[in-house]
């Protein structure tokens, strides 16, 4: 029998879809050298995921991507509309337009919108750019079994097209395979939830459907015809299309049932066009559910995306969950990788996403009620609740917040608070200001990724501390001192009082983490000549170092450290 081919390396993730590509673009930024197996044999055509959200859309922004995205998404900016009707040639039935931002509140919140871009256009993005980071992503590998010890992580897998066995042995392994994820089974970690609450065949087909929809640019129409309810998505903005077929198990129903030509009779009815033409490019069964993982990491293995948890699709929660899950995630183990932090850093990881999850997918079940009568029935068009406003999704998509030992603050009692309110609370994203940075306007949001980020104003000693700090230790560490004067390093309109705005005074500052969410504040300065002690004391905690300082002078050095924080280090390369 051949020797199974054995591969070593710091990161493996499991899953080369939508969240796992998202978390190999991150950590790549980050300079953490992985492997990425996907088991299908190429990215698909037939899309899932549509719409990314405000916050999605900001972590693409940090990773280089949202120009390319919203090139790409351009096509359908206009598709602001949720259309309800009976049969789609009727031109008068009820149609809600969605404003992008009624109130102004999003603009003010953050430097991006949403976009709707197809996963089966935006994921070719992501795998270019996963690729230039040194991802090396194998297509049509399917993982077997993972095994872990204190040390490593070792994972069977094998080669689809040619029944080659890989043993993979990674000091931390990303599970991005799915609802059905064979990682969490091996694991033996339970879900809990409501389950599955309906079942579609999702239908990819090409049709010329402007005589019908007019001008009428919707994000999704609800199609109630009684023999052939559905949901109709556009994909581009000239003759490409889903359309969501329900059907019901329960009384014997299957895909199988759902032939080509039953197909094609099912979508001309819901259309109200019995000659239409049209060509199916693809078919796909799946599931609205609602499930989260009882855990969401197992010693070195961590659960993201629809392996960690399910939701339904209303509200657009799902992914982008996920690829917050994937962002949240990948500064945390660069910096154990690295030896900045220490391993319990990495236990922060469940402690902050996993209730996100949980609450987040109780709100899209909340929208997922008002999606199902529509498609049974069994609410009268009159008696529905109208859609939620942008600005209460704004909060399940910007404002959640997170309690965890990377957060110097007091606990949050609501995960998701009733309004959107990020005024610089430590466990919140850092609030959006615009600043201009010698004749080049950048939100506060471009300064974080790569570091932990102190803003402070010109007249406090934190900022000297902090330039200190990170000279002499090598801490990620950037300090930006925020002002009018010629001492700032980043000026704010006259106008603009940004102190308040994060919640200090004119003596404090507040430490932002590598994700933007803010990690610790103040109002006052630290008792004279305690400065640099004080701050590398908030470092050490929130990066569970105790040891603190002296971290990573040179790249041996960092080497040494992280392996003396990880006893596989990062000796390993792909």
């Amino acid at each position: 029998m051949k020797t199974p081919a054995e591969i070593r390396v710091p990161v493996l993730i499991v899953g080369g879809s939508l969240v796992g590509l998202s978390a190999s673009v991150l950590l790549g930024r980050l300079g953490i050298p992985h492997l990425v197996i996907e088991k299908r044999r190429k990215i698909s055509d037939h899309s899932r995921a549509r719409g990314y959200t405000v916050r999605t859309m900001e972590i693409y922004r940090a990773a280089g991507l949202e120009e390319a995205i919203d090139k790409v998404a351009a096509d359908r900016a206009r598709h602001l509309g949720v259309l309800r009707t009976d049969r789609l040639d009727r031109q008068t039935d009820h149609f809600e337009y969605i404003d992008r931002d009624p109130d102004g509140l999003g603009a003010r919140m953050s430097p991006v919108f949403w976009a709707h871009c197809p996963q089966a256009q935006l994921e070719p993005l992501l795998l270019s750019h996963a690729r230039q980071y040194g991802a090396d992503v194998r297509f049509g590998t399917q993982m077997i079994n993972l095994e872990q010890d204190q040390d490593k992580v070792a994972v069977t897998a094998k080669v689809n097209a040619t029944g080659e066995q890989l043993t993979i042995h990674a000091d931390y392994v990303l599970a991005a395979d799915g609802a059905h994820s064979t990682a969490r089974e091996c694991l033996g970690i339970g879900v809990s939830g409501r389950g599955v609450l309906m079942h579609y065949l999702s239908v990819l087909f090409r049709a010329d459907l402007e005589p019908v929809v007019a001008k009428r640019r919707f994000a999704v129409c609800h199609l109630e015809h009684p023999q052939a309810p559905g949901l109709l998505l556009p994909i581009d903005d000239n003759d490409t299309w889903i359309f969501q077929i329900p059907y019901h198990p329960t009384r014997g129903q299957t895909p199988r049932q759902f032939t080509i030509p039953r197909i094609t009779d099912y979508l001309r009815t819901a259309i109200g066009d019995p000659d239409l033409d049209m060509q199916i490019l693809s078919t796909a069964p799946w599931a609205a559910a609602e499930t989260i993982a009882e855990r969401f990491h197992a010693g070195r293995v961590f659960l993201v995306g629809d392996s960690a948890h399910q939701m339904p699709p209303a509200g657009a929660f799902g992914a982008n969950t996920g690829i917050q899950d994937a962002h949240n995630l990948a500064w945390k183990i660069a910096a154990v990788h690295h030896g900045y932090a220490g391993p319990g850093l990495l236990d922060t990881y469940e402690a902050e996403r996993r209730p996100v999850a949980l609450a987040t997918a109780e709100r899209a079940c909340e929208r997922s009620t008002e999606l199902s009568s529509s498609l049974t029935g069994a609410v009268a068009p009159s008696q529905r609740p109208p859609l939620a406003s942008p600005s209460t999704l704004l909060v399940a998509y910007m404002a959640y917040r997170y309690n965890s030992q990377a957060v110097l603050g007091p606990q949050h009692d609501d995960i998701l608070p009733p309004t959107a309110d990020l005024s610089g609370e430590p466990g919140t994203r850092a609030p959006h200001l615009w600043l201009d940075d010698q004749g080049r306007r950048i939100s506060t949001l471009d300064l974080f990724e790569q570091h932990f980020v102190l803003l402070s104003c010109p007249s406090t000693p934190w900022h000297s501390a902090a330039c200190q700090i990170a000279e002499r230790d090598q801490w990620p560490l950037r300090s930006y001192r925020i002002g009018t004067g010629p001492n700032a390093d980043l000026t704010t309109d006259q106008d603009t009082d940004w102190i308040s705005q994060y919640g200090i005074t004119a003596q404090g500052a507040v430490l932002v983490r590598p994700d933007g969410f803010v990690a610790w504040r103040t109002n006052t300065p630290p008792p004279p000549g305690t400065e640099t002690t004080v701050l590398t004391g908030i470092l050490s905690d929130l990066l569970c170092n105790p040891s603190g300082g002296g971290r990573g002078r040179t790249a041996a050095e960092r080497d040494r450290a992280g392996r003396r924080a990880d006893p596989v280090g990062d000796t390993a390369r792909v």
